[in-house]
């Protein structure tokens, strides 16, 4: 049954629910309607021009992305809720000027964020229906076609940046989003409509690999965060020696963000760095055997690569290493290795080391 909201009401209720929100850890609540046309618009522009690359997914749903009420009847309102992620003193730069060290996307330092966000959602979900007397209600977190970006500036939260991130205006980017469906009629909050980027482009400039087409358009076959998580393939050899040490996506955009300097620290135990990923060497990890892996992956959004990409993305970031009786041994350990996959990025690696103005 469907509840009648008074004015009156659905006032105390968005005020309960802004409260509920913070208890859980979240950092902010919006609401916004249904209404993507334009952005549904943007998406089959993307897919036809290809960037999507391998991400078959992006398209296997149809429209089903930019029409929450065709995934979830009924629906007439999503409530968006951001969550901070970003943990303290983990030194991004230094790493990334480390050539010997691994940088792993400040994101997936910490525990998998889809069953934390998720669980939470459903626990305010619940709150809502109990307090509401009524409604449907169905969370989402990065595991279906949604258009989280978008529903996002629909309900004000921030805008779509230059570099394809949502940025908000006290907080920068570094933070994760999560949906409710529902179909209570809550008052939408009025949209983001202008976009504080101006004349900024520093996103564009510092992407390691170009893949950025222009201001607003990513061609993903060519990103970090696709290459090391989204492709299970080989890598393009012409992008190898761009990828440096990232071995688990990329942040560079968002470290270049002016807005970034508003970033909130979080708060969250689960999202703070384990086993030492925020800082441990390339040939350490690149001695990991699968069941290491595994075992030191486990509840991460890391193990989801599997082992075999793993070493791949690590054997390419060896080969722009510098050259040491290390890095070659570790590499020749991994010669034989039964898969292909992995033997291909290793013997390129090799090859770099071989070349002699790669030597040290």
């Amino acid at each position: 049954m469907l509840p009648i909201l008074t004015s009156r009401t659905e006032h105390d209720l968005r005020q309960q629910l802004e409260q509920w929100a913070r208890d859980l850890g979240f950092s902010q609540v919006g609401v916004s309607d249904i209404q993507l046309a334009e952005h549904e618009a943007y998406l089959q522009k993307w897919l036809d021009a290809g960037y999507h690359g391998s991400m078959d997914y992006m398209a296997r749903h149809g429209q089903k992305r930019a029409r929450p009420a065709e995934l979830v009847p009924d629906t007439c309102r999503v409530i968006t809720l951001r969550m901070d992620y970003l943990p303290a003193d983990t030194q991004p730069l230094e790493i990334l000027n480390s050539p010997e060290k691994a940088y792993i996307s400040r994101y997936a330092l910490g525990r998998d964020y889809h069953k934390l966000i998720r669980k939470r959602l459903a626990r305010l979900a619940q709150k809502l229906e109990h307090r509401a007397g009524g409604g449907e209600y169905r969370a989402f977190v990065d595991s279906a076609p949604v258009l989280e970006r978008a529903l996002a500036e629909r309900a004000g939260m921030g805008w779509i940046a230059k570099n394809a991130m949502l940025i908000n205006d006290k907080a920068g980017s570094w933070f994760f989003l999560g949906e409710i469906y529902t179909n209570l009629p809550l008052a939408a909050d009025p949209p983001k409509q202008t976009k504080h980027c101006g004349s900024c482009r520093a996103c564009l400039d510092i992407c390691p690999t170009n893949a950025f087409v222009g201001p607003f358009e990513l061609d993903a076959r060519k990103c970090i965060s696709y290459l090391t998580i989204e492709h299970k393939g080989s890598i393009d050899p012409a992008l190898r020696p761009l990828m440096g040490n990232r071995i688990f996506g990329c942040d560079d955009c968002q470290l270049v963000c002016p807005w970034n300097k508003f970033a909130q620290i979080t708060a969250e135990p689960d999202f703070q760095p384990r086993h030492q990923l925020a800082d441990s060497d390339l040939v350490d990890l690149f001695q990991w055997d699968e069941a290491t892996f595994l075992s030191r992956t486990e509840g991460s959004a890391i193990r989801r690569i599997g082992h075999q990409r793993w070493l791949r993305n690590i054997a390419v970031a060896l080969g722009n290493a510098v050259t040491s009786p290390q890095v070659i041994a570790a590499l020749e350990s991994r010669s034989d290795h039964a898969s292909e996959l992995v033997r291909e990025h290793v013997e390129w690696a090799l090859q770099q080391h071989a070349r002699p103005s790669s030597t040290a």
